[in-house]
């Protein structure tokens, strides 16, 4: 493990064994016991080897896809890779409906709830808080799966390509994922990506949330076929992930926008960050 990124680990640890703090929520080794949700899915191969759709009868130009929404964008490549391997697409419909029955709208902080506080490394292994960030004004935080997964990726790049106007309206984006520095730092620096990622190590943050699940031992199994190598990139053998969320927190903390369901190929849009944002502002 990188060594800054276990002194931030280290003092995560310390700062959660000190009585004043114990109201906060902090990433450190999961100690807890978690009920495992077991999916007789199959993840896709593609993910493991992610590039980006290319210009085909479905996608036409660069510059259209550029012009494309973020929820368009999602949906081109949803339906490009369904096109290459449709056992794949059907898979990922399955989870996603089998995660439905769990879920039903309730997962995660709900709108004008307080948003759980954090401190998390950043990738040059420096620890961030929710608390210091929301001093600034309102925080936008992303919850992604990892820097393997494409719809991730196209979000990420969706707000990196607004943040200017998220920092003139008073506010700042975050994103989070269990992916360790070693694998944060090359990201960002290839997506250009102009805020920070933070790791949440051993998904205690996700956890605190409610917002995770095992992914059991036959995907396991099949993440390792795909190359998909998630103990990896987190650094543990637990075999959780994050369901992908966001969270647009106002810099009083309360919750005022998210989006945190299954249906992880669906994103909240720009638009309606700014938007939100706008609110704020004017408000």
């Amino acid at each position: 493990m990188d060594f800054l990124l276990l002194d931030a680990l280290m003092m995560c640890r310390r700062f959660s064994l000190h009585p004043k703090n114990e109201h906060r929520s902090y990433s450190s080794l999961l100690c807890v016991l978690v009920v495992p949700l077991t999916f007789g899915t199959m993840y896709d191969s593609i993910e493991a080897k992610l590039e980006e759709p290319k210009p085909s009868s479905h996608l036409t130009t660069a510059q259209q896809q550029e012009d494309m929404s973020l929820s368009s964008r999602l949906f081109a490549y949803r339906r490009e890779s369904g096109i290459r391997r449709p056992d794949f697409a059907k898979a990922y419909d399955n989870l996603v409906e089998r995660l439905n029955v769990l879920d039903q709208g309730q997962v995660g902080p709900k709108l004008g709830e307080l948003m759980p506080h954090f401190y998390l490394p950043d990738d040059s292994g420096r620890l961030v808080s929710l608390s210091c960030l929301l001093q600034s004004g309102p925080v936008v935080i992303s919850i992604n799966r990892g820097h393997w997964c494409p719809y991730c990726k196209l979000e990420l790049r969706s707000l990196a390509a607004i943040n200017n106007q998220i920092e003139r309206l008073g506010a700042r984006v975050i994103s989070i994922m269990p992916d360790t520095a070693r694998f944060t730092d090359p990201y960002i620096a290839s997506n250009d990506l102009p805020f920070p990622v933070l790791s949440d190590i051993d998904l205690g943050y996700s956890l605190s949330l409610g917002l995770i699940f095992w992914v059991g031992a036959e995907i396991q199994r099949l993440y390792n076929e795909a190359g998909i190598e998630l103990e990896k990139y987190h650094g543990n053998q637990a075999f959780f992930l994050p369901i992908a969320a966001k969270f647009i927190v106002g810099s009083d903390g309360l919750v005022k926008a998210r989006q945190a369901n299954v249906e992880f190929r669906e994103r909240m849009e720009p638009e309606t960050v700014l938007t939100t944002l706008q609110d704020f502002a004017f408000s």
